[in-house]
């Protein structure tokens, strides 16, 4: 495996990952971060300067746990998974584009899509970390931040599900037009990735495509201390 993150993303199987995102809506990712770079993410904890903001989760009612926006400029293995992984992203973001009867809007391009950002006052960055300790839960939502955004995340896994911590499974519910909502429940090993959505996919149907709302969060924290990895491409306003 490349010692560059950059290289490692390049060499995954983006069919299967597209191919996965349609039929499931999700795809996850091989374990990207090896165990020296979980652990220098989650270093950065506790350097302040490197943050433009910490919510108590609690505070606001999300759930029970904290987490830290990066500032911009985002440490280096943050910046590399941002840029590599944008582009792959941003065929499958236009080919749901197409499926919904709409026109690409995605550059193939971070720098491009920031652009698109910035002009409509989204300057903030959102790469974020994300801290639970034993009962610590985060309540299903979406990451809006405002009239742009880009229709995938992805959240990684810092540390070891089973000798870290237990629970904290994540979850993602997929709101079906007049049916019950479908929930996925997705454990991560450190270092794996998952792909979902930000707000909504393509569904095929008997008339073609329609759309589904999904909502993304993590189940309760029964021990220990989990910490996750948020990339998000848009900016926040």
């Amino acid at each position: 495996m490349s010692d560059r993150l950059t290289e490692r993303v390049a060499a995954l199987d983006w069919n299967s990952i597209g191919e996965s995102l349609d039929a499931n809506g999700y795809a996850k990712l091989p374990a990207l971060l090896n165990p020296s770079e979980c652990v220098e993410i989650i270093g950065t904890y506790g350097e302040e300067g490197r943050f433009r903001s910490t919510v108590n989760m609690a505070r606001y009612r999300f759930g029970i746990g904290e987490y830290k926006y990066y500032g911009a400029p985002l440490p280096d293995l943050l910046q590399q998974l941002r840029e590599s992984l944008y582009p792959e992203l941003a065929e499958t973001a236009n080919r749901w584009l197409k499926q919904l009867g709409q026109e690409p809007v995605y550059p193939a391009s971070l720098n491009d899509f920031l652009a698109q950002c910035h002009s409509e006052e989204q300057i903030r960055s959102t790469p974020l970390i994300l801290k639970y300790e034993a009962g610590g839960y985060n309540c299903l939502h979406q990451d809006l931040y405002g009239k742009v955004f880009f229709p995938f995340q992805v959240v990684f896994a810092l540390n070891q599900r089973g000798e870290d911590y237990t629970g904290g499974e994540f979850l993602l519910v997929e709101q079906r037009p007049r049916a019950q909502s479908r929930g996925h429940v997705i454990p991560l090993e450190q270092g794996e990735g998952l792909v979902f959505p930000t707000s909504h996919r393509p569904v095929q149907g008997t008339r073609g495509y329609y759309k589904t709302t999904l909502r993304h969060g993590v189940s309760t924290v029964h021990s220990g201390t989990r910490y996750s990895l948020g990339i998000i491409f848009h900016d926040a306003k």
